[in-house]
């Protein structure tokens, strides 16, 4: 239960779709993906967010990609040039998702662990940032759902997030690869709020995945959408260092953004497995429901102590809490008193694992 690895039955589809299109492995793919799967994808977006039409040029606002940890690394390659002759910032959730800190320091950029505005299951809002700082900023990463928390930016914060970046001049990289797994209500989506902002989508970009929507970590199969001029240039360092998505993939990427059917199937079981959470945890290690995503963010006193303990007594493998932030000055690890507990497994297989996490820590 320690790595974000969906093991949900994936679509009967993508067995269908790969080998109906045997014939195209031995062809090369191009590196911005075939216009099927980018059409798909402007698609989906249009229905789920309810866009107008033309908000996104399919030609050139979108850019499939291998995966969105890739992306999210290559992103900060693509922006981070010197800010008026200082090192740039690159500013990011605390905790967070890994690959941002890496990005920014194997970019040249000085990493920015923002805390969350109410807590450390919340979301941070750069819009309260000094000044300064914002204009030495050449991107900011946000995560809604968090990993791990769970948490969601709503339609409020993503705007002042979007304005803050167009103020300052920074790419806003909004990674909504949980997006559609949630319990109560679709999460808000930046592109939303750049429709209703009424000014395109400059300065945004959103990247998205099908390892998370669809149960196929292993397809490799994400998505950028956003600021042209941004894609532009992404596109250009992808088709030097990037790898392009293979034809057959492709096509089922596609034919998964063009269906939802399997998606309520998954949701489904993942809000079953939030119910047994519930019953289970409820009233104990500062439980609550994640509105988005499936990660339980689970307060155990000694983060360390608690995955070793779990471990050695329970065959339960869980991620410190301290593994994902970095060191407040004033604070000191936002994460040591967590765990990461991820509800990736089968129903009875989850409750089996809870049951004896609750009975080896107490609580």
């Amino acid at each position: 239960m320690s790595i974000g690895e969906p093991q949900h039955r994936p679509p009967a589809l993508v067995a269908e779709v790969l080998a109906a299109n045997t014939s195209s492995w031995g062809k090369y793919p191009p590196a911005n993906g075939p216009a099927e799967l980018r059409q798909a994808v402007a698609d989906w977006a249009g229905r789920r967010y309810d866009l107008p039409q033309g908000l996104i040029d399919p030609e050139k606002a979108i850019l499939p990609v291998a995966g969105t940890r890739e992306a999210l690394y290559l992103i900060a390659q693509t922006v981070c040039g010197d800010r008026e002759g200082q090192r740039p910032l690159v500013l990011m959730p605390n905790p967070f998702y890994q690959v941002y800190a890496g990005a920014a320091v194997m970019a040249g950029a000085e990493p920015v662990f923002v805390p969350g505005a109410n807590g450390p299951a919340s979301q941070p809002d750069f819009s309260t940032l000094p000044a300064d700082l914002l204009d030495r900023t050449a991107l900011a990463y946000v995560c809604s759902p968090a990993n791990p928390q769970g948490s969601v930016a709503d339609a409020a914060l993503l705007e002042r997030q979007v304005r803050t970046a167009r103020d300052h001049g920074f790419v806003l990289a909004v990674d909504e690869c949980y997006s559609e797994i949630w319990d109560k209500v679709p999460p808000p989506g930046v592109l939303k709020t750049c429709a209703a902002l009424g000014e395109g989508l400059a300065n945004v970009l959103m990247f998205n995945s099908l390892s998370k929507r669809s149960s196929v970590p292993g397809l490799r199969s994400g998505v950028v959408v956003g600021d042209e001029r941004v894609i532009h240039a992404f596109a250009r360092l992808r088709s030097y260092g990037g790898a392009a998505t293979p034809l057959p993939i492709a096509a089922a990427a596609a034919a998964l953004w063009r269906d939802e059917a399997h998606v309520t199937e998954s949701n489904d079981l993942y809000r079953a497995k939030l119910d047994v959470a519930e019953r289970v945890l409820g009233g104990r290690f500062g439980f609550y429901r994640p509105p988005g995503g499936f990660f339980l963010w689970l307060d155990v006193g000694d983060g360390e102590a608690a995955a070793v303990k779990l471990w050695q007594e329970g065959n339960i493998r869980v991620l410190p809490g301290a593994y994902l932030a970095a060191e407040d000055s004033e604070e000191g690890n936002p994460g040591s008193r967590f765990i990461r507990v991820a509800l990736v497994h089968d129903l009875a297989g989850t409750e089996a694992a809870l049951t004896r996490l609750a009975s080896i820590l107490g609580g």
